[in-house]
């Protein structure tokens, strides 16, 4: 391993780490020498990264620091292009422009060599089926961010319609189809909604209450109670 991976996986190491590590510890996850790390945390921190910590103590790393040239592994590199051309062909065109334009930015620091790992066309992602008759993903993306409610009208299997006010939480993705895990003010309860089952949406100026990042956390823990107690065959657990 050339130096230069070594130092970046070396702060890979660190940034994993919330308090200080010791050096023997870090030895054994580089497989490397004790005395490798020594001056190898010390060319880190002559390149700028605060590093904390001394022999014997151990070492932590403050955040803001970008070891440069950006440095990523094959598989590293394969993740982030295939993750791209997901996004760019399965979401909308907002997300699929800001794909476009990180593959960019990455290239642009990317050391030489790398490169052209970009550009090899090692992964294949189909265009997702037309979903022009979906509510408008760009809009729930931003009810999102700014938590904003949604009043929509819902189809449900049988063809009939109600209207609701929903807290959008997360956007899901299951084969192809696309679903808004809500609160919804109707039920008082979590709820699924499919895309596509979605008729009139219409951004409110009212904005839910709380952190959207923690009504997903009580979303999550909510599915995840519910299938511990659904056997495989779909059947609740007596």
């Amino acid at each position: 391993m050339s130096k230069s991976n070594r130092l970046f996986e070396l702060m890979q190491m660190l940034r994993r780490h919330q308090r200080p590590v010791p050096g023997t510890e870090l030895a054994r996850e580089a497989g490397v020498s004790l005395r490798t790390i020594y001056r190898d945390i010390a060319a880190l921190q002559a390149l700028g990264a605060q590093i904390e910590g001394e022999p014997g103590f151990g070492y932590i790393l403050k955040p803001g620091f970008l070891l440069p040239p950006l440095m990523f592994s094959e598989e590293e590199m394969h993740a982030l292009t295939l993750g791209a051309q997901w996004v760019s062909r399965q979401t909308d065109a907002g997300l699929a422009r800001a794909a476009e334009n990180l593959l960019g930015k990455i290239g642009a620091v990317l050391p030489v060599e790398l490169r052209p790992i970009l550009n090899e066309n090692a992964f294949h992602v189909g265009r997702a089926p037309d979903h022009a008759n979906e509510i408008d993903m760009q809009m729930v993306r931003q009810a999102m961010r700014e938590q904003r409610k949604l009043l929509i009208t819902y189809h449900d299997p049988k063809g009939s319609e109600t209207e609701r006010i929903i807290w959008p939480i997360v956007l899901g993705f299951v084969e192809t189809k696309r679903f808004i895990a809500s609160w919804c003010e109707l039920r008082q309860d979590f709820r699924l909604f499919r895309m596509d089952r979605v008729g009139r949406a219409k951004l409110q100026i009212d904005r839910y209450p709380g952190r959207r990042r923690d009504l997903a956390k009580q979303w999550r823990a909510k599915v995840d109670s519910e299938n511990a107690n659904t056997s495989r065959d779909g059947k609740p657990r007596a």
